[in-house]
């Protein structure tokens, strides 16, 4: 049964007139069309159409650029989120989303033509399923800010294929290879190494801890800053802020570790640049470098710092650690990201 057509034009017996109803920048406004005895049902609805045609017209005309949009998120909005989104955020504004769409109304982003641009892009899904988030984030700013109206958001309408899978599979090591790594690693690589596959650390973690984070009278290890080009800021998530437990083992080592580092004060860092003078940790690319020599020596191939985190996920699985455990030692928010991005079965 086909539907009746909902009418654009209303009554308004009261005043003897047609009238409608356009929302102009998110807000209910009326419009008069004419006189009860003057106009239809169906020459009102046809002049209530025109109407509205004529006003979203006028909304594109005014609708602030992609570019206007960026520039006021990033003042307002960007600077609340953690520096390494920000640095981010930023570079894939002025890298991929300014140059193509940057002088277009943001009213005028269409779900297939952001799709099919970001099909076309040389970049792994995983990347362009942060460029559409980031689309995705203009746009909500926009209507929040009130420079456009307030309806669906026409990115959440965009798919971006194989976004959640991994072209590489991450590096886990195993007992053997992680032995043969720490031989030639020298100091402190070999320290930084050791905490980051007993504690999954994050390097960013990692790099920001001090001497004031050990609790060596209650074998804990306060994980509460993350540092990213070398700017503190807090911890990835809330969860991820907590105190670990170290063993003695562990406490020896690191007992050594300070007894050897030029600056062993609370406030110092616990694994100070010789180049910055202690001023500053050590670096992510000094640290990385430090990795990859001492690969090479072992003969194990190209290591990255977040392979120590899988690891440690991989050990906790083959001892058989129940994974709503693994959750908690991991500090992730939720079990899906543990399952199904961290670890794997490990061989030797």
């Amino acid at each position: 049964m086909k539907r009746a057509r909902k009418p654009k034009a209303i009554r308004n017996e009261a005043r003897g007139t047609w009238v409608c109803f356009p929302v102009i920048n998110g807000k209910r406004t009326t419009r008069k069309l004419g006189n009860l005895n003057e106009l239809s049902q169906q020459q009102a609805d046809h002049k209530a159409e025109d109407m509205l045609r004529k006003l979203k017209r006028q909304t594109e005309r005014n609708s602030p650029t992609i570019l206007w949009v960026a520039e006021q998120y990033q003042i307002e909005s960007l600077p609340k989120l953690r520096h390494s989104t920000q640095r981010v955020a930023s570079l894939w504004l002025k890298k991929h989303i300014l140059p193509k769409w940057g002088q277009q109304p943001i009213s005028e982003l269409q779900p297939r033509t952001v799709e099919l641009w970001l099909e076309s892009l040389p970049l792994a899904p995983k990347t362009r399923g942060h460029l559409r988030e980031l689309l995705h984030r203009l746009v909500d700013y926009a209507m929040w800010r009130g420079a456009i109206a307030v309806a669906i958001n026409p990115i959440s309408l965009v798919t971006v294929r194989g976004c959640s899978k991994r072209r590489k599979q991450p590096r886990n090591l195993t007992p053997a290879e992680f032995y043969t790594l720490s031989k030639h690693l020298r100091e402190p690589f070999k320290t930084m190494a050791l905490l980051q596959v007993c504690l999954g650390l994050r390097v960013s973690e990692l790099l920001a801890l001090r001497w004031q984070d050990v609790d060596w009278m209650g074998g804990r290890l306060n994980v509460e800053h993350g540092i990213v080009n070398q700017r503190l800021d807090a911890v990835k998530t809330e969860g991820s802020r907590k105190a670990m437990s170290l063993d003695s083992e562990l406490l020896a080592v690191l007992s050594v570790w300070k007894q050897d580092s030029e600056f062993r004060d609370a406030g110092d860092w616990l694994f100070p640049s010789p180049v910055k003078l202690g001023r500053l940790p050590y670096s992510y690319t000094g640290y990385w470098r430090g990795l990859q020599e001492a690969a090479a020596l072992a003969g194990i191939g190209v290591l990255g710092t977040h392979a120590f985190r899988h690891t440690y996920r991989s050990w906790l699985d083959a001892v058989g650690t129940a994974i709503t455990v693994q959750q908690k030692l991991m500090r992730h928010s939720d079990i899906q990201t543990t399952l199904n991005i961290y670890g794997d079965v490990i061989f030797g």
